[in-house]
């Protein structure tokens, strides 16, 4: 049984000529040299007649179902509820993220399963937005602002997953999530273009003081190295864990534990949030290091002085005292 393969377009136009001038099905397949089968499941298939056939509407009709596609299954929550789409806009214009959005609506809704979906289906319910202004207004509420979604990029230094012997974000002690006491801290690497060069940042988590690592590499042993020297610094009473995400940087953690007895908690797969005061500092400190400068190229006297300047800034979040006050009165205690 040989292959049967659809027509063409220009197949069609001579199939729609040839009916046109009052020509028979047999007719239009030796024209284009088909089987008469194939033009009877052609027209069979798109419910046209002899009459009616134009190859034109069925040309037309697969480009306006590509244009206009149907809503996804999964946004049909959102599609068939005004209540819950006008939640997540206005939540957006108040500035409040997917995530945000998504555990409000569980805390307000408890009961209600169609009132509850996954910041991840904002994002995406976002993101597939066709172009035009109401894409345009809700995409410029979000923190980034971008109007689509990037790709991210893998390359051969940034593998997840491979660490060994991670201790989870959920074993670390309560203390450490409501900021209760003193000692436990977040850290990164601020990069620079390209991934090329990078700057640890080190911040702790109640009196937000932030500690800046010069890097002259970002490889695994050179990271623990440099933020071990920096935690050699502090009092022995305040330093007590560290929260990273699974960067490859941190593939040496459990010497970095024997070297500094702090215990190192990894945080899930693409969750920043769950390392937020670090977020947010890296974010500050792109006033003084901007996405294209070269990392590698800063001194170490001008990073000393951006640690300064970072930890003597008053903070709102501090009732109006700076980081380094904050840090000198609970070392003091």
């Amino acid at each position: 049984m040989g292959l049967y393969v659809r027509l063409q377009y220009l197949e069609r136009e001579e199939i729609s000529r040839c009916f046109a001038r009052g020509g028979s099905l047999r007719e239009a397949a030796r024209q284009i040299r088909r089987h008469p089968s194939t033009l009877s499941r052609e027209l069979h298939r798109t419910g046209y007649s002899k009459l009616t056939y134009r190859a034109i509407k069925l040309f037309q009709g697969p480009r306006e179902r590509y244009n206009n596609p149907p809503p996804p299954r999964r946004f049909l929550k959102i599609e068939r509820s005004p209540v819950l789409e006008e939640f997540i806009r206005k939540g957006l214009k108040q500035y409040w993220s997917p995530q945000q959005i998504a555990r409000h609506l569980k805390k307000a809704y408890p009961d209600n399963k169609a009132m509850q979906l996954s910041h991840e289906t904002i994002y995406q319910y976002l993101y597939v937005l066709g172009r035009g202004e109401l894409k345009k207004e809700l995409t410029r509420y979000l923190r980034r602002q971008r109007p689509y979604r990037r790709k991210r990029l893998i390359t051969q230094d940034d593998r997840r997953g491979k660490i060994p012997e991670m201790i989870s974000i959920e074993e670390r002690p309560a203390e450490v999530a409501d900021r209760s006491v003193p000692g436990h801290w977040e850290g990164d690497l601020l990069m620079g273009p390209g991934h090329r060069s990078a700057l640890g940042t080190l911040v702790e988590r109640k009196t937000r003081l932030v500690l800046l690592v010069p890097l002259k590499r970002k490889d695994a042993v050179s990271v623990r190295e440099a933020f071990a020297q920096a935690i050699r610094r502090l009092p022995n009473q305040l330093a007590k864990s560290l929260t990273y995400d699974q960067g490859s940087e941190m593939y040496e953690h459990q010497r970095f534990t024997l070297e500094t007895q702090m215990k190192v908690y990894f945080c899930h797969p693409h969750s920043p949030w769950e390392r937020g005061t670090c977020e947010n500092t890296n974010g500050l400190l792109r006033q003084f290091f901007p996405k294209g400068r070269d990392l590698n190229t800063v001194s170490f006297k001008e990073i000393r002085r951006v640690e300064r300047l970072m930890n003597g800034r008053p903070r709102k979040v501090l009732d109006w005292e700076s980081p380094s006050e904050a840090f000198e009165r609970v070392v003091l205690r």
